[in-house]
């Protein structure tokens, strides 16, 4: 008994640790995988996108939905501009199979390529067929040569998305590829709600990376949501390869199977072997008989992912492009071509003799036959299907639950005038008082009015049901959908009428009557009797007993609003089944079945009106933002959702900037940063279209953010700090003693201070303001000598002559005779602003001593320019200290490190603390900046021991990439980002803050791997802030070096400048700084260091 508990326990613990690593790996592989996908997007000469995204459809009505969306996904920043996107139905919308629809998909695409070449104005017919007529260049409709060998090189993504949604019909009208997942919805709540359509996208966007410079095809499917890592595939060249995963074998009845050869090519996580068959549905005697299991019992689910290369992916074009008459066999005969049927099987040698049997079967055989097809094992792969209501809500509540977004752009009343489940789903709704929404419900793009009840696990698509304020109804509207409920509402074309659609959860269109088929969860016969409904009411004389089913059921009717309402109360089993006014008005009316209602749908009208909908519940966000909030909405992006109405979205972005409060300079007391309210102003005016004064405007954001860190430095600066008649020697002289005194009044004093550079592990941009004035940083660095010095430095010297003379290691030299005459601001070529400045923020100008003697000031800086290793703030720091310490000033590191704050944002050049902090204290240190007034820092050293220096010392390489760097375009980007409130930028320094104190435990653990870890993740990070801190040849270099490293990244900004690469043991790093040394494909140099330890 204690043995069948115990054993019971581990199954449960096995399960539960089994849900919460799916969920983990779900998470990390979207994170990563939209990471891509954006920087794809922002930096396509780095990251190379698809050249065309196709999806395939039902109808031409439906492709038109599609390239509503194509364009959708475009704006918002999921599509590259530079990528070709095409929605191609069916010809003639007649349903030709999958695999004759990805032949005519190819075939359009050739087409297009070839109109854009010749500059055809020409597209696809309305009917789905191409006009060829009048080019005179397409053979009969086949493109030239040239073109075919054109899309052979190209990279292309094909979705398969034209199905009819059957099994969630509420799906149907969007189509079941754009439904709402609102996974990781959470990281952008301004933003769109994401659709399993771009979480595709950004799975996708990693099967681009393992296509590398190969043309070739990648196929998916619009149901599935396949979550791995698809960059790290191994893709056969020259041939096709079918994706596949380890399933158990009652999911493998259900679906296809691939049967692998059992040799095969293995590494840690995948598996490539030759296709010996293809079984379909197939039960437990033919996956024995067909060899199909593995060694632990499973079998290989065929997840419906295709890709093709190289001379396979060629043959596959030219049979495409001359598929025309084979097409229109297909249409004559009625038949249709399989993908994953027939298709495929053209590269499976075991299937050609059943393949010859089928539809152009010979065909196929004969132009696909020579290459054979592969199966790559994705051990990893989560396979999230969404094929049927119930799964979706599953993927909503499950071990998926933790993803998902519960309020995603919503207008919700508050919890004393509404009874709204905390579990429930509201995404781009807006839901009146009054209203019930039961657990683990969906409402999704709609306006729901008082009075209105929802039950539990339903789902609630489009449905825009009129209020007492709309001036449609006089009192509230009672209506109540049942638990475990389907309901929908629909435009129809050729009249201005909706349709409100419904049925149970569980419902299966597509299973008839007399095998036990439901609606609305009750058998049909039950419905029919208690409602005294004919047969012949829903079903003509012509339809079989076995075809008698809920998507051919002439059972929706189309009437007034309320009076459907009514009626679909009734239908539901919910009023007086006996009630003749009921039947009467139902049997009178017109009616649609689902399978109509699928060739009636205005997908014109719905796109507007969802376009509409969503603009409006934008513009009332943005509204209580700006009215009663303290701006901590992202504007910029809610405007640009409001703009999609296209008549009044900028008229809505005028009235919000004549909301907007008049700033008063002076007024201290406001709780919104200046620099914020500002950036609010530049954004609606670029709304507005008023581009010349939000640039004019633009700089007063910088002067704001220059001030609010001077105030947050030192009390009292930004009063002062760009008052060019006054300087800031009023508020400095509280702080440091300008008076040499009488005894020293006779010194000529001479200081030298010396620095050595910074390199940071992670933490970086938490210490640059307005973040750090507005939240806490952290940042992991080390001080480091280079090549056996200190790198950085300067000489200041009294001198009895007036005036100051600046010269650096560059032989540039300036004489100032009066000091008094640096004022800023100065000019960005100016080679000796960082001096001047140094001289304002410590107020050495204004010593009255310097009336009569002067200095010398000599810097240099013994590292190459644009190195990222804080060059500038630390030389900085060492003439801040240096002059302080000629005055007999307050040259204490933390406040040195604050002046230098003031000095850069005095400069124009913006920056952090870390840079200065990193040169001021020797060897690793953990510091933490708490914001107020003042500005505090914590730095905190590492007290490491001798072996972990040692080690550290033994595997990092520190390397010059020779690409310059500068990091203002870098950091303006970011600055302007972080004002603007992105949610994106907001969490991803939030997470280098996290990595940073992960980093300090595994440094204080002697952990150096997990530190590579956190390099390699703060890199990605680095990269979703700015994708142009990277560029090709740092890529290129970063893909040469990984096989020996465990972390790698940019110090500082990024951009170029120098690199950190941490190697997996100190083999490795003397493997690789040999192969540096050898190679002559990077200009790069390893420079030799060592921890400075102290002063």
């Amino acid at each position: 008994m204690e043995d069948t508990k115990n054993g019971g326990e581990r199954k449960w613990r096995s399960r539960r640790n089994h849900n919460k690593q799916s969920k983990t790996i779900i998470a990390d592989t979207l994170r990563k995988s939209w990471y891509r996908l954006r920087l794809s997007v922002r930096h396509p000469a780095r990251v190379p996108t698809w050249d065309a995204v196709v999806l395939t459809a039902a109808s031409p009505e439906q492709a038109q939905l599609y390239k509503w969306q194509l364009n959708r996904a475009k704006r918002l920043g999921r599509i590259a501009d530079s990528t070709v996107t095409l929605a191609v139905p069916d010809p003639h919308g007649h349903r030709i199979g999958s695999g004759a629809a990805t032949l005519n998909a190819i075939h359009q695409l050739a087409l297009h390529y070839e109109r854009i070449a010749t500059n055809e104005d020409h597209d696809l017919r309305a009917d789905g067929s191409i006009d060829s007529s009048s080019g005179g260049r397409f053979n009969n409709g086949v493109p030239d040569l040239p073109y075919i060998d054109l899309l052979a090189k190209k990279h292309i993504l094909l979705l398969h998305a034209g199905g009819d949604s059957k099994r969630v019909p509420w799906a149907n009208p969007m189509g079941k590829v754009f439904l709402p997942l609102p996974y990781l919805a959470a990281d952008d709540p301004d933003g769109p709600v994401p659709l399993l359509f771009d979480h595709i996208l950004a799975i996708s966007s990693c099967a681009r990376q393992a296509f590398k410079n190969e043309g070739g095809l990648f196929i998916m499917t619009g149901d599935v949501l396949p979550c791995f890592d698809a960059s790290s595939m191994f893709l056969p060249e020259d041939a096709p390869c079918i994706i596949t995963v380890p399933i158990t074998l009652d999911i493998a009845s259900n679906h296809g199977v691939v049967v692998a050869s059992k040799t095969a090519f293995i590494d840690a996580v995948s598996s490539v072997s030759l296709v010996e068959n293809l079984l379909q549905k197939p039960s437990k005697e033919e996956l024995v008989e067909g060899q199909a299991l593995l060694d632990d019992g499973r079998t290989l689910l065929d997840t419906g992912i295709i890709a093709v290369r190289g001379k396979a992916w060629v043959e596959l074009v030219q049979l495409a492009c001359s598929s025309e008459s084979l097409i229109l066999h297909l249409l004559q005969s009625k038949k249709e071509m399989s993908l994953y049927e027939d298709l495929v099987a053209a590269w499976v040698p075991t299937k050609h003799e059943w393949l010859k049997k089928r539809p152009l079967g010979e065909e196929l055989v004969n132009k696909l036959g020579k290459q054979q097809m592969f199966s790559y094992c994705a051990h990893e792969l989560l396979f999230l299907h969404f094929g049927t209501s119930s799964e979706v809500l599953d993927h909503f509540s499950g071990v998926d639950s933790g993803l998902v977004g519960r309020r995603h752009l919503c207008s919700i009343p508050a919890t004393t005038t509404s009874d709204i489940a905390a579990s429930a789903i509201i995404l781009s709704s807006k839901i009146a008082p009054g209203v019930s929404v039961g657990e683990d419900t969906l409402v999704y793009d709609c306006s729901i009015s008082s009075g209105i009840q929802i039950g539990s696990l339903s789902v609630v698509v489009g449905l825009n049901i009129p209020g007492a304020s709309d001036g449609a109804v006089q009192d509230p509207v009672r209506f109540m959908l049942p638990d475990r409920h389907c309901i929908w509402e629909v435009p129809l074309s050729d009249c201005n009428d909706r349709v409100i659609v419904y049925c149970g959860l569980h419902d299966n269109p597509k299973t008839p009557m007399s095998k036990d088929g439901t609606f609305c969860g009750r058998p049909w016969k039950k419905v029919l009797r208690d409602l005294h409904i004919q047969e012949a009411d829903i079903w003509s004389s012509t339809t079989g007993e076995d075809e008698k089913c809920l998507w051919n059921a002439r059972i929706f009717p189309v009437l007034p609003y309320f009076e459907m309402l009514q009626l679909a109360s009734w239908l539901m089993g919910l009023r007086d089944r006996k009630n003749q006014s009921m039947l009467i008005l139902w049997r009178n009316s017109p009616r649609l079945s689902l399978e109509v209602l699928h060739r009636s749908i205005d997908f014109h009208k719905m796109c507007l009106g969802s376009s509409t909908h969503q603009a409006d519940l934008a513009a009332g966000i943005a509204r209580a933002c700006i009215s009663f909030g303290l701006l901590g909405r992202n504007l910029f992006q809610l405007c640009e959702e409001i703009l999609q109405m296209e008549n009044s979205g900028a008229e809505i972005c005028k009235d919000f900037f004549a909301m907007c409060p008049s700033l008063q300079v002076h007024n201290s007391m406001s709780i919104v940063p200046k620099s914020r309210a500002y950036q609010v102003k530049v954004d609606l005016l670029h709304a507005c279209g008023s581009e010349l004064l939000a640039n004019e405007l633009e700089s007063k954001v910088w002067v704001a953010v220059a001030a609010e860190t001077a105030s947050a430095v030192r009390y009292g600066f930004k009063e002062h700090l760009l008052d060019a008649s006054q300087g800031i020697s009023t508020s400095i002289r509280n702080g440091n003693t300008l008076d040499i005194g009488a005894k020293k009044q006779n010194l000529l004093r001479s200081v030298k201070v010396e620095l050595p550079v910074r390199v940071d592990f992670v933490g970086g941009w938490s210490d640059t303001p307005p973040w750090s004035l507005e939240r806490a940083g952290c940042v992991l660095n080390m001080a480091i000598c280079l090549e056996g010095s200190l790198p950085i430095g300067t000489i200041i010297k009294m001198t009895r002559t007036a005036g100051v003379l600046i010269s650096d290691d560059a032989s540039n030299e300036l004489f100032v005779q009066d000091p008094e005459s640096i004022v800023p601001p100065f000019d960005s070529n100016d080679s000796f602003r960082l001096v001047k400045c140094a001289l304002l923020v410590t107020g050495v100008i204004h010593d009255k001593n310097l009336q009569s003697m002067g200095l010398e000031i000599k810097t240099w800086a013994n590292v190459p320019r644009g190195s990222g290793l804080g060059t500038s703030s630390i030389l900085a720091a060492a003439v801040v200290k240096g002059l302080l310490q000629i005055i007999d000033g307050d040259d204490g590191d933390e406040n040195v490190a604050r002046l230098v704050l003031v000095l850069e944002q005095l400069m124009g050049t913006g920056g952090g603390w870390q840079d200065q902090i990193g040169g001021l204290y020797p060897g690793i240190k953990f510091t933490t900046s708490f914001p107020g007034i003042p500005l505090r820092l914590q730095v905190i050293p590492l007290l490491a021991s001798p072996e972990l220096m040692l080690e550290l010392h033994q595997r990092l390489l520190v390397v010059f990439t020779g690409q310059v760097r500068l990091a203002r375009k870098v950091l303006q980007n970011v600055v302007t980002r972080y004002l603007r409130r992105d949610n994106l930028l907001v969490s991803s320094i939030k997470r280098l803050v996290e990595l940073a104190k992960i980093g300090r435990e595994a440094l204080m653990n002697g952990d150096i791997d997990e530190l590579g870890d956190i390099m390699m993740e703060a890199w990605r990070l680095h990269q979703e802030l700015d994708p142009f801190c990277s560029n090709e040849s740092v890529d290129r270099f970063f893909e040469f070096a990984e096989p020996y490293c465990c972390g790698y990244k940019l110090v500082g900004a990024g951009g170029g400048g120098f690199a950190l690469l941490l190697a997996k043991d100190a083999g490795c790093a003397d493997e690789l700084r040999g192969l540096l040394s050898q190679t002559s494909d990077f200009d790069m140099k390893v420079y030799d260091w060592n921890i400075f330890s102290e002063f």
